[in-house]
């Protein structure tokens, strides 16, 4: 077996997976936006983002959110035509005002947008408010490396899945981040987490395969395990290295909800289940031009360096390799850019269903 044909990512290992190429995937998506009234360059943009979190590897946020993202914009919970808007402006930071729009749109402008007030000041925090759930946080940190810069995002969760660290009542999202850190040679070094073991998205597609979860990522609420992923939504998501993953979470709902005016705590509307209302959902966004401290050629240079010293070192027994943060969604990349994306047949359906619920030809 190839190095690339033994990468992994969130899907179930299915031998029977379609391979479809990734300009094929990204036009359907934006056919799809298309059909249910969004412009058409926004609806290119949308499908932009969503294709390229599932050539990352980030099955649980790419096409497979088509069928939602589409009852949500049908049902009216979401704006077709907004104006994504610059509320408050210094020499590096802004606040951006999403207008309701779909988040990836947001989180896009806003990334370009931090891009270009780092590349003058140095640094750029942009906080967004008004946006919604933006699919794979790894997808824009990303955006940063071609022009040799740190990015950062984190998120407000788009739905309360988990509960404050001791306690039962559902009050806290997966509230991810993700940070994207350029290397010279080496895979860029990128990491893209929520706080909880598990995000609902990998879940959501272990629920569409018939697959168990692991335990110890949903607990009930004597604290028992579930493993049952059809019965996650009935159980509370449990926090990465418990109190400490509840702190990281509350740290990311402030800064990226209530700071900028956003929803957290109880105020999040899940989208799941709610196709009508508007979430005011929260996003911060960092980019940090690495030429402002440093010669950017040395930086990348120490970054390989020392990424190979980790890769290089000791292994436990049983251990075949050790990998950087990133360097397994660069090797899905480079598999799925060359060979396509694999869809499997739950998927497929689900978004040949869509299409003819929009009127559009059907994926394949």
């Amino acid at each position: 077996m190839s190095r690339t044909e033994s990468v992994s990512s969130e899907f179930p290992i299915d031998k029977n997976a379609q391979r479809i190429p990734y300009n094929q995937l990204k036009d359907y998506m934006s056919r799809v936006f298309l059909a249910v009234g969004l412009p058409k360059n926004d609806a290119e943009e949308l499908a932009i983002a969503m294709a390229d979190g599932d050539l990352l590897g980030k099955d649980s946020h790419g096409c497979i959110r088509v069928p939602m993202y589409v009852a949500r914009i049908k049902g009216g919970a979401i704006n077709k035509t907004p104006n994504i808007r610059i509320e408050k402006q210094t020499p590096a930071m802004a606040i951006v005002n999403g207008d309701n729009a779909m988040g990836h749109l947001v989180a896009r402008y806003s990334m370009n947008l931090a891009m270009d007030i780092a590349s003058k000041s140095g640094i750029a925090w942009i906080g967004l408010q008004h946006s919604n759930h933006a699919g794979a946080a790894a997808v824009y940190a990303s955006m940063a490396l071609k022009r040799d810069q740190i990015g950062i995002i984190a998120c407000v969760g788009s739905a309360n899945h988990a509960a404050p660290y001791g306690g039962s009542d559902i009050l806290v999202g997966t509230n991810p981040i993700a940070v994207a850190i350029p290397a010279l040679k080496e895979p860029s070094v990128v990491i893209d987490m929520a706080t909880t073991n598990s995000s609902l998205g990998k879940i959501m597609v272990k629920a569409m395969h018939g697959e168990a979860m692991p335990e110890g990522w949903v607990m009930d609420a004597a604290g028992k395990p579930i493993t049952d992923s059809a019965l996650a939504d009935e159980g509370i998501l449990t926090h990465i290295g418990g109190a400490k993953g509840f702190g990281l979470s509350m740290v990311i709902g402030f800064l990226a909800g209530t700071l900028n005016g956003a929803a957290f705590g109880s105020d999040v509307v899940h989208i799941g289940e709610d196709p009508k209302s508007e979430t005011n959902t929260g996003q911060f966004i960092m980019a940090i031009d690495i030429a402002h401290f440093m010669d950017t050629e040395l930086f990348k240079a120490n970054v390989d360096r020392i990424s190979k010293e980790m890769t290089g070192s000791a292994m436990l027994p049983g251990v075949d390799e050790i990998r950087m943060p990133g360097t397994n969604s660069w090797r899905v990349y480079q598999d799925r850019m060359s060979n396509g994306i694999p869809i499997t047949a739950p998927l497929l359906k689900k978004l040949n269903e869509t299409a003819h619920e929009v009127g559009v030809p059907a994926l394949i």
